[in-house]
């Protein structure tokens, strides 16, 4: 990996690349660990000041923020050899999913034996695949990594696009990608318009122990609030440690917040109905308001959006980091391809395949959680029996129960080669 501060007397030259990366997050970092591995000559550009240290990631006491990685996930993340390094660090599977509506008698039982899989997915630390991806990084010459950088323009340039950086350096490439989160500065710069439409919830999240040991299994109640998810941890071998997502009003979720630890942790007990047991809280409850976002178009010539910057979605199913990973997946076949053939990386014709394939399924996918956000977030009697009475519908209708458990884990749909 080239040095991220050269020398002032180097050559312009040495500021064109063939795709310049925008946010240096999971799913830039694995965007690009794809075009690294074929040799594409990418600048890597983030306003952090380091990376991660890996002596120190995933040991301990495990980090608040937290994903629910897919099986189709953990196969790129081993095609990119980074697995490996998570694995050693802390990942937590789990082989079941409970999920119950707090106000009736409706549940659904899901297991990964129903969905002909050996687990349906990791809760992993996000600095822990992070740091993983970023460990790929330092191993390939190509990709050269720009930190305490923040891009303060975009212009066209003569040999395609060309970011503007606060000190004053100009970074070109025919493609210029921006992976730069939910607020991107980057999209705002390129004039891409966003839909937004604001859930009503904070999410409230924190780690705890817990009385019961989880069994490898990850539960949702559907409370009138709003949905709370315990996502079981492997710590040090046991069951005893999850991960908290609380979905609720921002009143709610500022009275939590403000609770003792152990008042938090009676109230998170009763929430699940004492399903295990005692309930210690072992980290600070945060809150950050959930906003769901689509980005009206993913591309223009020479630019392309990724992960959190193309869509943001409400953490109900655990979906976000999943459909990033597969906007890098389906972004690096696009670009090899082309690059094989000969073709521009900004060419239009090139970024258009990858909209069409990425735009329709999350578009699908947030429009899935915008309706169970609506039916599970109505304390309409009616919509009460429904919830009830469809809920115990699918734990007996194996056929609709595998079609859920195959969109929840990845499986629907046509896999990037990348993946395979």
């Amino acid at each position: 990996m080239k040095d991220a501060d050269e020398e002032s007397t180097a050559h312009a030259a040495d500021d064109h690349h063939e795709v310049i990366i925008v946010g240096g997050g999971m799913v830039g970092a694995a965007l690009a660990v794809l075009l690294g591995e074929a040799g594409v000559e990418v600048a890597l550009v983030d306003a952090r000041p380091a990376l991660l240290d890996g002596e120190t990631v995933g040991c301990g006491r495990p980090a608040r923020r937290v994903s629910a990685l897919t099986p189709v996930s953990q196969r790129l993340l081993e095609g990119l050899k980074a697995w490996p390094w998570m694995a050693a660090r802390r990942v937590s599977p789990y082989r079941y999913m409970r999920v119950w509506d707090a106000e009736g008698s409706g549940e659904v039982d899901f297991s990964a034996d129903e969905a002909g899989l050996p687990v349906l997915g990791h809760i992993v630390e996000n600095d822990v695949t992070l740091a993983a991806l970023e460990q790929r990084l330092t191993m390939l010459p190509s990709i050269r990594l720009c930190l305490e950088a923040r891009v303060e323009g975009l212009e066209d340039g003569a040999e395609g696009r060309c970011i503007v950086l606060e000190d004053g350096r100009r970074l070109s490439a025919p493609l210029v990608v921006a992976a730069d989160g939910a607020r991107s500065p980057l999209r705002d710069l390129a004039g891409i318009a966003v839909s937004e439409r604001e859930t009503g919830h904070v999410g409230l999240v924190t780690t705890v122990s817990v009385e019961v040991p989880h069994g490898r299994a990850a539960r949702q109640a559907f409370l009138p609030t709003g949905p709370l998810a315990f996502l079981p941890l492997a710590v040090d071998g046991e069951e005893h440690h999850c991960s908290i997502v609380w979905s609720t009003s921002p009143d709610e979720a500022r009275r939590l917040a403000d609770l003792d630890p152990g008042a938090l942790g009676e109230a998170l007990a009763a929430a699940i109905d004492h399903r295990l047991g005692a309930v210690t809280v072992l980290d600070e409850a945060v809150g950050f308001p959930l906003v769901q976002r689509h980005a009206e178009r993913y591309t223009l010539p020479g630019f392309a959006l990724v992960g959190d910057a193309a869509h943001g979605i409400h953490p109900l199913a655990g979906q976000g980091v999943n459909l990033g990973l597969m906007d890098a997946a389906v972004l690096a076949e696009e670009l090899l391809t082309s690059r094989r053939r000969g073709v521009g990386l900004g060419d239009e014709r090139v970024l258009a395949r990858y909209a069409r394939r990425r735009r329709g399924d999350n578009a699908g996918m947030l429009a899935l959680m915008d309706g169970f956000r609506l039916l599970f977030g109505s304390d309409h009697p009616a919509l009460t029996l429904a919830r009830n009475l469809g809920m115990g519908g699918v734990d007996r209708l194996v056929p609709l129960k595998r079609i859920l458990l195959q969109q929840a884990t990845g499986q629907r749909g046509r896999l990037p080669a990348t993946c395979r």
